[in-house]
């Protein structure tokens, strides 16, 4: 029995109370797995290349003293001395070696072979009836005490 403010008796018949439980449920199944696919990929590319070609010009010719080497637009020229012995000594220019840079381009074309993973996902169709079966008729019950 309990008294309110205004003086009051209240006594309970009936109370209802609600119990609440949660139960883990198997609704469908997946299936995750992976594919590789391969194509094939045209590599197109203009490769460059870079060789020298090398010319031996004889000069003979007497100097004072060592030329440095030197360039000339693609051409490097070393010069290449020897001692004579005269009489006297004296440098002489005996030969240039050129040293020229030729560039060069060609077209490269290759096929590739590239891989590529994918991932496949299926669900079990009837695992999910049953589990979906399984829910609803879980879903319709009451609970009353």
């Amino acid at each position: 029995m309990m008294r309110s403010d205004n003086g009051t008796i209240v006594i309970p018949l009936l109370a209802e109370d609600v119990s609440i439980t949660k139960q883990q449920r198997t609704t469908g199944r997946l299936k995750i797995s992976t594919v590789t696919r391969q194509h094939e990929h045209l590599v197109d590319e203009l490769l460059a290349c870079e060789s020298v070609e090398i010319d031996r010009v004889p000069v003979g010719r007497v100097v004072e003293r060592t030329p440095e080497m030197r360039e000339e637009g693609d051409t490097l020229i070393i010069p290449v001395m020897e001692e004579v012995l005269v009489l006297e000594r004296r440098l002489i220019l005996k030969e240039e070696v050129r040293v020229r840079r030729v560039r060069t381009a060609r077209k490269h074309q290759e096929r590739v072979r590239l891989r590529r993973q994918e991932a496949v996902i299926t669900r079990d169709s009837r695992e999910t009836t049953e589990g979906a079966a399984r829910t609803h008729a879980a879903g319709t019950e009451t609970h009353e005490s």
